[in-house]
């Protein structure tokens, strides 16, 4: 049975006012209900103010970013209705699309919109806290094109990278909410509300999965309904059944005359606009000849890509891409840190890439410095003078321990000698352990190979 799976996904909007009146944005930084107004709560008689332009252009790029086309013409908001203790109007505004017919990834883009959030409401104590109420939100409307748990995580993911790419939505976590629409093949459609994690839509379709395959073995019909996902438990709960379409009552807002997004203001959107992840990938393959799978890891945050193009123009791109790549990044995953939240700077990632080839530390070294880099930022010279961490240079030095190894490894040193070529790397391993792997490796195994063949 082939799975069909659609989002529409909203994301707040970085901007420092809401949409329709000048509350700020910060609600996370002040106590409930203070970052409110008469037009954010909704007062009678209370007028909203010209559509906050900041947050009009912020979609028009993000539309831009997904290939979408700008719809040409008036943009009307409408009065989207419904009853719940969040809204206080009554209703919340909606934009008809902004952007159509775009691509992400071979997944269909249909529409793009701009939207007011609601209010925060907490059904247990049964409080409302407004100061979310009216900040601005882009919603992005996919075709029903996903066939996969794995496939929409892969989407998200990418999606997440656009819109940091840009910069207009929150940095933040937590502000992204997805809604999906899942069918079994021949089956009715379930929607899924308020996904606030990539992790949670992942879990929250294999669940549904499983759930509308399970309900089809067993003769029973899968409901069309609405269903709540628990991240805590990892399921989704049936919240209300739809036997028809929900019937919102739109109306276009008398209040705010309709938005115009003219050619002019487009080119001027898409002539400051950044480069795509997937544009900036083909150009460090094509400009700096790395592999299309580095490209892809170097260009996965927006902060490192820029770092990686500092670091190229003063060391060898392909040297910088490998460990950038490969070992900044293990790093950083596993301080579960982005670039830029890690403090390194590309100043830092250049002097240690210099050392290792100018071999004034050997590579295991190096990996040891940028750890300590991510936990404590400094500079490099100084975590190597303070810590001895240079390379040992000094032939006696490595001689003494290449002594003490073959000594000691007699067993490895007679496979060698038997004819296990490889058997003498165990021993090159014991050197540089009795070294704290500052000695060079080549020299280590040159000079134990002189020992023991006599």
């Amino acid at each position: 049975m082939e799975t069909i799976i659609g989002f529409e996904i909203h994301e707040q909007l970085a901007t420092r006012t809401k949409l329709y009146c000048d509350s700020p944005t910060n609600y996370r930084d002040v106590p409930p209900n203070t970052n409110v107004c008469e037009v954010c709560t909704g007062m009678p008689g209370a007028k909203p103010h010209p559509v906050n332009q900041e947050a009009i252009d912020a979609v028009v790029e993000i539309a831009l970013m997904l290939g979408c086309e700008i719809v040409k013409g008036p943009i009307y908001i409408q009065r989207k209705h419904y009853d719940y203790p969040d809204l206080p109007s009554g209703y919340q505004r909606t934009s008809l699309p902004i952007g159509r017919n775009g691509n992400l990834n071979g997944i269909n883009i249909w529409e793009v919109h701009l939207e007011e959030d609601p209010g925060k409401y907490d059904p247990t104590s049964g409080k409302v806290d407004y100061n979310r109420s009216g900040v601005p939100l882009v919603e992005i409307v996919t075709a029903p094109d996903l066939r996969s748990p794995e496939e929409a995580r892969n989407f998200l993911r990418e999606l997440i990278k656009i819109l940091h790419y840009t910069g207009k939505a929150r940095a933040e976590g937590g502000t992204m909410r997805t809604d999906t629409n899942i069918s079994l093949e021949g089956g009715a459609r379930v929607e899924i509300k308020n996904i606030n994690s990539v992790k949670g839509a992942y879990k929250a379709l294999k669940f549904e999965i499983a759930r509308q395959k399970s309900l089809r073995k067993r003769g029973a019909a899968v409901r069309r309904e609405t269903r709540a996902f628990l991240e805590a438990q990892m399921i989704t709960k049936t919240m209300r059944l739809k036997e028809e379409a929900e019937d919102y009552r739109y109306i276009p807002d008398p209040d705010i005359p309709p938005l115009l997004i003219t050619p002019e203001k487009i080119a001027e959107i898409k002539a400051a606009m950044p480069e795509t992840p997937g544009m900036k990938e083909r150009r460090f393959v094509a400009q700096y000849g790395v592999k299309p799978e580095d490209a892809k890891v170097l260009a996965s945050e927006l902060e490192l890509a820029n770092a990686f193009e500092e670091v190229a123009k003063e060391v060898d791109p392909q040297f910088a891409a490998t460990w950038v790549r490969d070992e900044l990044k293990r790093v950083l995953v596993y301080n579960d840190k982005s670039f830029a939240e890690s403090g390194i700077g590309t100043g830092q990632v250049v002097d240690l890439l210099r050392m290792i080839q100018a071999g004034e530390i050997t590579p295991k070294t190096g990996k040891k410095i940028l750890e300590i880099l991510v936990a404590k930022p400094q500079p490099v010279e100084r975590i190597v003078e303070e810590m001895g961490l240079g390379k040992i240079k000094a032939d006696d030095i490595i001689e003494k321990a290449c002594e003490e190894a073959v000594a000691e490894n007699p067993q490895a040193v007679a496979d060698y000698l038997g004819g296990k070529g490889e058997a003498l790397n165990y021993v090159v391993g014991q050197v540089m352990r009795k070294t704290r792997g500052r000695a060079d490796a080549k020299t280590v195994l040159e000079m134990l190979k002189k020992k023991v063949q006599g």
